[in-house]
C-alpha cells in the first residue's frame, strides 16, 4: 500500500515537472499574424475612446467611447458603425456620412484617445489592468506590471486575446506581442 502511494506521488511528481517546463510554440502563421495585428493600423473595438474634429464645426467634433456594439453616436450623423474600422477608415465613413446629410466638403479627422487596457494576473508584483501603448510584448508587459514574482514560471504565460473564450500558452518572449484587451496570466511555477 505504501509503495503504491510512493509510486502514485512520483508520477504525479513527473507529471507536474513535465507539464511545468513545456514551452508553447507558435506556427510560423501564427507569428505573422499576431505581428501583422501589432504592427499594422489599430482596428477599433467596443470600448475603445477616439477624439473626432471636424473642421470648422465644433459643435461636431468631440470626444467618443465606442459602445458594446461597436458604435458611435455624433451629433447629425447619428449612429454609426465604427468597430473592425482603422482610423482612416472610420474618417472615411464620417466624412461620407456629413457630406450626403449635412455639409458640402467636411473635413474629419479621428485620432485614437486610448485602446483597450490590458490585463496582468497571477504571479506578477502589482496585477492589475493597464493602459495599452503600441509595441507592447510580453517581456515588457510583465516589467510594467512590477515583473514576475519568485513563484512565476519562467517559460510561459498564458494570454487569452479579445475575443477568445479561454486562455492559450505562449512562452515568455519579447517576440510574443501584447494587444488591447489582451488577459495575461502569469502561472506558477511547480519546482
Amino acid at each position: 500500500m505504501l509503495r503504491g502511494v510512493f509510486v502514485c506521488g512520483a508520477l504525479l511528481a513527473m507529471v507536474l515537472l513535465v507539464s511545468g517546463c513545456s514551452v508553447g510554440t507558435l506556427s510560423e502563421a501564427e507569428q505573422q499574424s499576431l505581428a501583422a495585428a501589432a504592427t499594422g493600423p489599430a482596428k477599433l473595438q467596443p470600448g475603445d475612446k477616439i477624439t473626432v474634429y471636424v473642421y470648422g464645426e465644433d459643435k461636431l467634433s468631440g470626444e467618443y467611447q465606442l459602445n458594446q456594439s461597436g458604435q458611435i453616436s455624433l451629433p447629425l450623423a447619428g449612429t454609426v458603425e465604427a468597430k473592425g474600422l482603422t482610423q482612416s477608415e472610420l474618417e472615411q465613413a464620417l466624412a461620407k456620412k456629413f457630406r450626403s446629410e449635412y455639409l458640402k466638403h467636411p473635413k474629419v479627422t479621428v485620432t485614437i484617445a486610448s485602446l483597450q487596457p490590458y490585463y496582468v494576473m497571477g504571479e506578477v508584483e502589482k496585477p492589475g489592468e493597464f493602459a495599452y501603448k503600441s509595441g507592447l510584448n510580453v517581456l515588457t508587459a510583465l516589467a510594467i506590471a512590477g515583473g514576475p514574482t519568485y513563484r512565476a514560471s519562467r517559460s510561459t504565460v498564458q494570454i487569452q486575446r479579445r475575443g477568445e473564450t479561454s486562455m492559450r500558452d505562449y512562452p515568455i518572449s519579447a517576440s510574443v506581442p501584447i494587444l488591447p484587451g489582451d488577459v495575461i496570466r502569469v502561472p506558477e511555477r511547480y519546482f
